[in-house]
């Protein structure tokens, strides 16, 4: 984590993809309080096809619009 004022900030816009790179996190402060900060972006979470999940989930012995047609008639 790398912390800079706004001033050290201000001269550091042109190379603060580089910053973010070496240092994984900067944290930009106004007379010594924490302002803002900055962050690299993360990649998106790869999510699976349900094909797998409804693969790996046994089948019903009874189809599933009986068991909703004997749940509705007993209501």
């Amino acid at each position: 984590m790398k912390t800079l004022s706004i001033r050290e900030m201000r001269s550091a816009l042109s190379h603060l993809d580089e910053l973010v790179a070496e240092t994984g996190e900067v944290v930009v402060t106004r007379r010594g309080y924490p302002l803002a900060r900055i962050l690299p972006v993360r990649p998106r979470r790869h999510i699976p096809p349900q094909t797998k999940l409804r693969a790996s989930m046994p089948r019903l012995k009874v189809p599933s619009e009986v068991l909703v047609r004997e749940d509705r008639e007993l209501r």
